[in-house]
């Protein structure tokens, strides 16, 4: 039992930019990962665009999990993030989100969106568990399968707001105002 609890322990990783001697092992991942994967020239032509972000998740000097994102005005569009089959279930891929939400806050962004085939369940599940909620269907989405993706957006307002503050005042103000 104890060897179990290891393996589901939380794996304390350093989240940073994307290099090109990483591109090996993300690829690794990739592969891994995706019964219809990207190719390098996928990750490199979407990261030589301007608006485009790789980093990775790395653990004792291994990449672990990465995430490719875009920056838009208002919002992150997460467009690639895995996990390596080994260190899945150890919160790499909650770190890696949570990199993302504090991007919110600081630049002022509000939302992060992605799409997750419909196949895709695990994926649909962990974003779920982080606040993201399906907000639509695109039929037909994918090239490779007449498969459709679900958008899943994550709010910063939805979360900030969906828990509000409760104390003594609020409820007397709640009575006052009734």
């Amino acid at each position: 039992m104890a060897v179990r609890h290891q393996e589901h322990a939380t794996l304390g990783v350093q989240i940073r930019w994307l290099i090109r001697r990483d591109m090996s092992e993300v690829l690794k991942i990739e592969r891994e990962s995706f019964e219809f994967p990207w190719s390098e020239e996928d990750f490199l032509s979407c990261l030589r665009q301007r608006n485009c972000i790789g980093m990775v998740a790395e653990h004792d000097q291994q990449i672990v999990g990465f995430m490719i994102y875009e920056l838009h005005k208002s919002k992150l569009n997460i467009l690639n993030f895995a996990v390596g089959s080994d260190t899945r279930r150890r919160q790499v891929g909650t770190q890696m989100v949570q990199k993302l939400v504090d991007k919110l806050s600081q630049q002022r962004r509000r939302e992060i969106v992605l799409e997750v085939r419909e196949t895709n369940l695990a994926a649909q599940l962990f974003f779920r568990s982080h606040a993201f909620r399906a907000v639509s269907v695109i039929h037909n989405h994918y090239d490779d399968t007449t498969e459709d993706a679900y958008v899943m957006q994550y709010l910063l307002d939805d979360v900030v707001g969906s828990v509000p503050g409760r104390n003594r005042i609020s409820e007397y103000t709640d009575r006052e105002a009734a």
